[in-house]
């Protein structure tokens, strides 16, 4: 039987996003060897076209697959394809189930290790522990060599080199002249720790806009608050591009974001979407810490901005009170740290307008 493995990664944006690399490397590693990636359906263009060997599968947890009764019906799908290994890279309660039954199937199964010990050391108020935790593109190919798949990671884009085919979009994203600087900002995330105050990142732009003439700023994130707070910035300024109101979907993001020379976000989505997509971020952490292991790919420490305080991290996730009441881990950040850090990064890369 030819060897066909089974990756399992439901949740989050950017948790899926990050099995991008470790994916890429085990089909290149093992090129004979086919690979489908089940996930939810926004996460389909992160593998489409990324081998050959990789295919996607998605599963409408909320529909056709809710419940116990649609978890055994996406199992019994799911044995028709004749896999044979399974890489569960989520582990929570509908993976663990899948799995389940897989291991009564006598399928070879391995699941990731979350290392909650060391990452409950990390948010402790008394005995913290700042120390490094294994990150998730580690964890992940941890899980496939446990398998018998052992990977070295080498990735660089789901795109080739030059990033997406820009004439696939609308006005005003099209085209980009050559000697114009587009830097993407996403300055909401899930929780409210994790989110640099909206009227600091204004000041953020307007220093970005002074300091380079010539430049445009597409802004990232959809729903009420960013609908509100973009279309105000918008107003304000014909530099700034609100993204939600001209792209439908994920595939025309990312082929936006494959073409900016910078991402400015918060430890959320945004900041995955531009690593797996080659372009240099700089992250805004606030509650949540990069020791946790869940800094984008390919991303240095050194284009990190954040400020070190005694109770930092106080949460993994993000999803947990502030323990001091005042926010002071996105407080103490100022407008100008962000900009200075935006235009060194750029530098580095040779990358700058004026």
């Amino acid at each position: 039987m030819k060897e066909h493995i089974l990756i399992i990664r439901f949740s989050a944006i950017g948790d899926v996003a990050m099995a991008v690399p470790v994916v890429y490397s085990l089909a290149k590693t093992y090129p004979k060897v086919r690979i489908t990636v089940l996930s939810r359906e926004y996460a389909r263009p992160f593998f489409d076209n990324l081998a050959p060997n990789v295919s996607f599968m998605e599963a409408d947890l909320k529909g056709e697959y809710h419940g116990v009764k649609g978890l055994n019906r996406l199992y019994r799908r799911l044995t028709a394809k004749n896999f044979t290994a399974v890489a569960d890279f989520h582990n929570v309660l509908r993976s663990d189930y899948l799995r389940l039954r897989f291991n009564l199937g006598r399928y070879p199964v391995e699941h990731i290790d979350k290392h909650r010990k060391g990452r409950k050391l990390l948010t402790m108020i008394e005995g913290k522990k700042l120390v490094q935790q294994p990150t998730s593109f580690q964890n992940y190919a941890d899980t496939l060599a446990r398998l018998g798949y052992p990977v070295t990671l080498q990735f660089r884009s789901i795109f080739p080199e030059g990033g997406g085919d820009l004439s696939l979009l609308p006005e005003p994203m099209s085209s980009k002249p050559d000697d114009e600087l587009w830097i993407g900002i996403a300055p909401f995330a899930a929780h409210r720790s994790k989110t640099y105050p909206p009227e600091r990142m204004h000041e953020v732009i307007s220093l970005l806009a002074a300091r380079h003439s010539r430049i445009r700023i597409f802004l990232f994130g959809r729903g009420n608050q960013e609908e509100a707070t973009f279309s105000r910035w918008t107003a304000e300024s014909d530099r700034c591009v609100y993204v939600g109101r001209h792209l439908e979907t994920m595939r025309q993001e990312l082929i936006l974001i494959s073409r900016l020379n910078l991402m400015v976000s918060m430890d959320s989505a945004n900041m995955h979407l531009a690593a797996i997509c080659g372009i240099p971020v700089v992250s805004v952490w606030g509650a949540t810490h990069p020791f946790a292991g869940f800094l984008g790919w390919n991303q240095s420490p050194e284009t990190v901005v954040q400020t070190d305080l005694p109770c930092r991290p106080c949460s993994i996730y993000g999803n947990k009170p502030c323990v001091r009441g005042d926010f002071a881990c996105m407080m103490s950040i100022t407008p100008e740290q962000i900009a200075d850090k935006v235009d060194a990064v750029l530098s580095m890369a040779g990358k700058t307008a004026e």
